[in-house]
């Protein structure tokens, strides 16, 4: 053969190669985005949001959400203790990630711009946190305005009020033991009213109680679409609710409201490209932007100075919110859900399968 058809060939073959090789390159930077599973309580009309602004900073990490009530993700953690699957907790209680640490089931990680943070929003504990907040979802009650006005029903002003027997059958709030929502309220009730006298208040409550949900944001959404006069539930899904249109007063008990952390932490056992991704996350979560975006829905964030007035929250929540144990709720978590199960429980909505 000549040299000629050698240089030809050369000529046509080597654009195909270098195509080749460009197309192999890119499948190699696909291949190097890392997938990171994050089990999460957050509301599910959220996630996308937070996924979006957190990959444009990061696109070499793509969040796998796996969410469910705060009750069940802690649930499936604790059954999955000794063969984790998540790489990191983000959104979820903070009375739960304080119950699952005391497990040992975290690796302490203090992320870039902690410091900036409201100290009471993190694990006081240990000097590498645990876990660190990020905002707060906060009791409220939603009341149906055009509802409550058929049926005659006044506007409740605090928890004692919702056991006047004209609000009987009326009421619905969510089951603490499968909602962080409705844990918050019981342990937030105990906190308030001592152990006798808030089972007192509950056994009160439970003759009005139409039906215990599964959800934290149920109550507030069923009184929103009128199902229901009054739901239990948390400023977040009232505010919003209402910002939609919905004929609702957000309120805010004046004995005080309950309150919890939503939080992450990350999972003990992480290791490499997860756990460098992992990190990349709590960095994000703590920044200034993060905290921003947060405060687009919820009134207290964990940042001091980036909180502005939510439209429709209560106004003064903050003032109302009770000083929370997460320690003693942790601590005390199995205790009181079973004895709510036990008096409560036959009013709870099926459970899904």
């Amino acid at each position: 053969m000549s040299i000629t058809f050698f240089v030809n060939a050369a000529k046509r073959t080597l654009p195909v190669l270098a195509a080749a090789g460009l197309a192999l390159g890119i499948a190699g930077t696909a291949s190097a985005k890392t997938d990171l599973l994050v089990y999460t309580a957050v509301e599910a009309d959220e996630l996308k949001k937070f996924k979006n602004e957190f990959e444009k900073d990061y696109p070499d990490v793509s969040i796998k959400w796996v969410r469910d009530s705060t009750g069940v993700v802690t649930a499936k953690l604790l059954a999955e203790k000794n063969n984790p699957k998540a790489d990191i907790v983000w959104g979820l209680a903070a009375t739960s990630l304080v119950l699952l640490s005391n497990e040992g089931y975290f690796q302490g990680y203090a992320p870039k711009g902690l410091k900036k943070l409201d100290k009471k929003y993190y694990d006081p504990k240990n000097k590498t946190p645990q876990w660190v907040g990020q905002r707060a979802w906060i009791a409220a009650v939603c009341y149906n305005t055009v509802e409550a006005g058929k049926k005659g029903l006044p506007l409740p002003t605090t928890w004692k009020d919702l056991t006047r027997p004209e609000y009987k059958g009326h009421v619905i709030m969510p089951n603490p033991n499968s909602s962080g929502t409705g844990f918050l309220d019981v342990s937030s009730w105990i906190q308030l009213m001592g152990e006798e006298n808030a089972w007192k208040f509950m056994d009160a409550l439970h003759e009005n109680i139409a039906r215990y949900t599964h959800s934290g944001s149920a109550p507030c959404k069923l009184a929103a679409s009128g199902e229901i006069p009054i739901g239990i539930s948390f400023a977040y899904r009232g505010a919003k609710s209402k910002n939609a249109g919905a004929p609702i007063e957000v309120i805010a008990p004046t004995e005080g409201v309950g309150w919890d952390l939503e939080s992450f932490a990350i999972v003990k056992g992480v290791k490499g490209a997860k756990l460098a991704a992992a990190k990349k996350l709590a960095d994000w979560s703590v920044s200034k932007r993060a905290n921003e975006i947060y405060n687009e829905e919820y009134a207290v964030v964990a940042m001091p100075g980036i909180a502005k007035p939510v439209k429709n929250f209560p106004p003064n929540i903050l003032n109302q919110m009770i000083v929370n144990d997460f320690a003693w709720a942790a601590k005390n978590r199995g205790r009181i859900l079973k004895e709510w199960a036990k008096r409560y429980d036959s009013k709870s909505d099926p459970k899904k399968k």
